[in-house]
């Protein structure tokens, strides 16, 4: 039971810019130095897939091919560009129009320092990437193709880290657009914030959000064989901390929880899904709510998951999930609970009854526990109850379905550990700090109408969903450590008008 590696496979194609202006020496040299640079960036070892250089790209012709063919393969998560020489821009609106993967601009050069005592004009000529890098910025902005832009020798680690980043969000932007949602039944009743429009999401994120009736839930844990039930809860002794009763008096309880697990997860490979939603309200017969199984799903299928019908939530966990793979913490499904607010110690309380899952990292080794829920009128669930391990520069996300665009909302916090033991608290949970402040945070996540259930992700933080966001073309408010109410509320009314004249979303 381990995530499928999303990046197996995966190509980024390097693109450089060129013309045949100065002649064959010149181009040999470009090529040449161009490999070295993608041959660096490769071995740095932080690039979590492979970049792929192609032949130098002189005219119009080719660079439509180059952006035919790349947007064509599904191998092909995104595409890098750089200007070596000058590369005159018009050559390059063809082959932009046509591109449909993301875009990285890079603006670097072969060499660092400049040869003061040396340097002449064939030097000038080769090695002119600010000038060419311009020439090409330009029509890029023209044509209003939103890119990532990274500056800076090639040598420089940031340079491989920014580059890995928006590799991590070309992966989420695949994920997503190769995403299908399983459903089982409809949200939760009379609730605002779970409710969307799942054929726009389509169209904006290019997930399939689709309804599986819960009966059919129902006959896929009737069809679950006892060795598969085993072999899971084998791997909760494995990996969890199990309350004695679970394995004596109440080993019941246990086997239907591992079997419900079982059955969705076989249910979702059966039918190529990525991301699962279940409701209370709408359990059929099923003996429990799923505690355990959906706590599991970003942890070791790799899935999103969300509770109540809260679809949005679920795609936006499974993309975290993707994009962080190979990294320490994960993705998660988290709900606004509980406000500290004594002077000096104001933290947040995240929690939900049943589904927050471990792969946020823990304090402690998860515990396997069974306690009674008020609700859904089933019998007692077995859930994972941890606390999240304190972690800095970590982010909350939320998508909003703004009646005629998505908004993504996004809390840069630090999660903390809290100030007493939460014993008598029976599910998972996590305390952080927003920044600037729990007061100034809280003020504005209400202003931005974020929601109460969000997309925990302490394996990437901000800058690869910022990358997601612009890739998706789609609205992000940030609530960071400079965000005053008054600035955010002006941001938002900026934004708003941008998006609402764009009419893209």
């Amino acid at each position: 039971m381990v995530m499928a590696n999303p990046f197996e496979g995966k190509e980024v194609w390097f693109g450089v810019g060129s013309q045949d202006l100065y002649g064959e020496e010149a181009l040999r040299q470009v090529a040449e130095q161009s490999t070295e640079i993608v041959d660096y960036l490769n071995a740095t070892g932080v690039i979590p897939v492979k970049i792929v250089l192609k032949p130098t790209l002189k005219s119009s012709d080719g660079v439509k091919q180059f952006m035919v063919e790349a947007s064509a393969n599904p191998n092909v998560i995104g595409v890098i560009t750089w200007c070596h020489t000058f590369s005159p821009a018009k050559m390059w609106i063809r082959g932009l129009e046509v591109l449909t993967k993301p875009m990285l601009q890079l603006n670097t050069q072969h060499h660092m320092e400049i040869p003061w005592e040396t340097i002449d004009m064939d030097f000038m000529n080769l090695n002119q990437a600010a000038h060419g890098d311009r020439e090409f910025g330009y029509i890029v902005s023209r044509l209003g193709i939103n890119r990532k832009i990274v500056v800076g020798h090639y040598t420089d680690p940031e340079v491989a880290e920014k580059i890995a980043t928006w590799t991590r969000a070309c992966a989420g932007w695949d994920a997503s657009n190769t995403m299908k949602v399983m459903r089982w039944g409809d949200n939760m009743r009379n609730v605002a914030v779970t409710e969307g429009d799942k054929t726009e999401a389509e169209r904006v994120f290019g997930a399939s959000i689709n309804t599986w009736a819960v009966n059919e839930l129902v006959a896929a844990y009737e069809a679950v064989k006892d060795d598969q039930v085993k072999a899971i809860i084998e791997d909760y002794k494995a990996k969890y901390d199990v309350a004695p009763e679970l394995l004596d008096a109440k080993y019941d309880s246990l086997f239907i929880a591992a079997k419900e697990e079982a059955a969705m997860i076989n249910m979702m490979n059966a039918n190529g899904c990525t991301a699962g939603v279940d409701n209370f309200e709408d359990l059929g017969a099923l003996p429990q709510l799923p505690g355990v199984g959906p706590q599991r799903f970003p942890s070791e299928y790799g899935f999103g998951f969300s509770a109540e019908g809260d679809w949005k939530t679920a795609v936006l966990v499974r993309i975290g999930a993707v994009m962080g793979y190979g990294l320490d913490g994960g993705a998660s499904l988290m709900e606004d609970y509980s406000y500290n607010f004594v002077p000096g110690h104001e933290m947040n309380m995240g929690a939900h009854m049943l589904e927050v899952s471990p792969s946020i990292g823990t304090i402690a080794k998860p515990r396997l526990e069974i306690h009674p829920l008020g609700i859904g009128g089933k019998a007692d669930p077995v859930r994972l109850v941890f606390t999240a391990a304190p972690k800095k520069d970590v982010v909350v996300v939320s998508m909003a379905d703004m009646r005629e665009r998505f908004r993504l909302l996004m809390n840069v916090v630090d999660v903390v550990e809290p100030e007493g033991s939460l014993k008598a608290l029976p599910c998972a949970r996590a305390l952080w700090q927003p920044r600037p402040s729990l007061k100034d945070s809280a003020e504005c996540w209400l202003r931005a109408g974020g929601s109460h259930h969000t997309c925990m992700t302490t394996s990437v933080g901000r800058e690869a969903w910022e990358d997601f966001a612009r890739m998706a073309g789609v609205e992000l408010a940030v609530i960071d450590e400079n965000t005053t109410p008054r600035e955010f509320e002006r941001e938002l009314e900026l934004s708003e008008m941008v998006h609402r004249l764009n009419n893209r979303h």
